[in-house]
C-alpha cells in the first residue's frame, strides 16, 4: 500500500431547473424540521476537482481546500476544514468502518461558494466515491446513499453508479432522500445551454428558507416539478423555483440584477437553488446573448459563464 494509490474525481455543480418547496416538518422532537421539496435537478460541466490519495497505515490524514486558478469566482474560504464536506465524508466513512483510512484529501474548487450550485455537496460525494474505491470498502451504493443523508440533502444526487461519471438528471424529492433518475434533458442547441451568472456575492441557505416562511404558507407544486422532469425538454419558460423570491429578499441585489439582465436579453432568467446563482437558458444565438450579459454595466462584478448539461 502506497501513496501512487490515488483517484481523481470531478465534482459536477447543479441546477436547479425546478424546485417546488413545501412548508417545514415538524421541529424536533417530532419531526426534522426540514422543508420537503421536488426539484428537478441536472448536472453541469462547472466542477471541483477532487484528489484523494491513500496514505501509509501509520500516516496522520491531511486535507488541502484552495480555489483553482481558473475558478469564475473566488471568494474567502473561511469555514473550518473539519466543516469541509469532503472532510466530513471521509470521517464519516472512518466513523461507519470502525478504522482509520489514512489519505490525503485535496480539493480545488471552480464552484462559488453560496451560489445554490452545491459544490460542496458534490465535493462531499466524490471523497465518499474515491475512499470507497481506495480502501475497497463493503459499502453497498444503498448505504453510500444512506450515509450521504447524514451529510447534507443534495449529497445523494451526485452519487453515481459503478458504469456512470457523471449523475443523470433526476426528480429530488423529500428531503433529498428520494432521488428518481429522469430521461436526458432535450436542449435546442449542440453549443452551451447555459449562461451562468455568478454575482460577487453569496445567500445564506438558512436565511433564504426563513424568509421563504416568512412569506406564509404557499402551494407545493411538486407535481409541475415532476412534469417538467418527465417531460425533460429544456423549456425557459416552463422554469420555476420556489425559492427565487425568499433568496432577493435576503439579498435585494439578487433581485435587482436578475431584472437588469432579463430587461437587456429579453428571456426570463432563474435562480437556481437557494441563490445567489442565476442561469438563462440559450438557445442558437448563445454567443451574443452572453456577449449582451457581459457588457451590462449592472454586471461587470458578476462572472458569467457558458455550461453544458451533462
Amino acid at each position: 500500500m502506497t501513496e501512487s494509490w490515488s483517484a481523481r474525481r470531478q465534482a459536477p455543480a447543479k441546477l436547479n431547473l425546478a424546485l417546488a418547496v413545501a412548508p417545514p416538518n415538524p421541529a424536533p422532537p417530532e419531526g426534522d424540521g426540514l422543508h420537503p421539496i421536488a426539484s428537478w435537478m441536472v448536472a453541469i460541466d462547472l466542477y471541483d476537482d477532487v484528489s484523494v490519495a491513500r496514505l501509509p497505515a501509520d500516516r496522520t490524514s491531511r486535507y488541502a481546500i484552495r480555489w483553482h486558478a481558473k475558478a469564475p469566482r473566488q471568494s474567502t474560504i473561511d469555514w473550518s476544514i473539519s466543516k469541509d464536506l469532503a472532510v466530513r465524508a471521509h470521517l464519516l466513512l472512518e466513523q461507519t468502518v470502525g478504522r482509520t483510512l489514512p489519505v490525503a484529501i485535496t480539493v480545488e474548487k471552480r464552484i462559488p461558494v453560496g451560489a445554490g450550485l452545491a459544490g460542496g455537496s458534490s465535493d462531499g460525494a466524490a471523497a465518499l466515491l474515491a475512499i470507497r474505491e481506495l480502501f475497497d470498502l463493503d459499502i453497498s451504493n444503498d448505504d453510500l446513499r444512506n450515509l450521504a443523508m447524514v451529510l447534507g440533502s443534495d449529497l445523494a444526487f451526485f452519487l453515481t453508479d459503478e458504469d456512470e461519471v457523471t449523475p443523470r438528471p433526476a426528480l429530488v424529492e423529500g428531503v433529498g432522500d428520494r432521488i428518481e433518475r429522469t430521461p436526458p434533458v432535450a436542449a435546442s442547441t449542440q453549443g452551451p445551454h447555459v449562461a451562468l451568472i455568478l454575482p460577487d456575492f453569496d445567500c445564506s441557505t438558512p436565511a433564504v428558507y426563513k424568509a421563504f416562511d416568512g412569506m406564509g404558507e404557499q402551494p407545493f407544486y411538486a407535481d409541475w416539478a415532476r412534469a417538467a422532469a418527465m417531460d425533460a425538454k429544456l423549456n425557459a419558460d416552463a422554469l420555476f423555483n420556489d425559492l427565487a423570491s425568499p433568496a432577493s429578499v435576503v439579498q435585494p441585489r439578487l433581485g435587482e440584477l436578475r431584472t437588469v439582465a432579463e430587461d437587456a436579453i429579453h428571456r426570463p432568467v432563474h435562480v437556481t437553488g437557494s441563490g445567489s446563482g442565476m442561469f438563462v437558458v440559450l438557445d442558437d444565438d448563445a454567443d451574443a446573448t452572453i456577449e449582451t450579459l457581459r457588457a451590462i454595466d449592472d454586471l461587470r462584478a458578476c462572472a458569467v459563464v457558458p455550461a453544458r448539461i451533462i
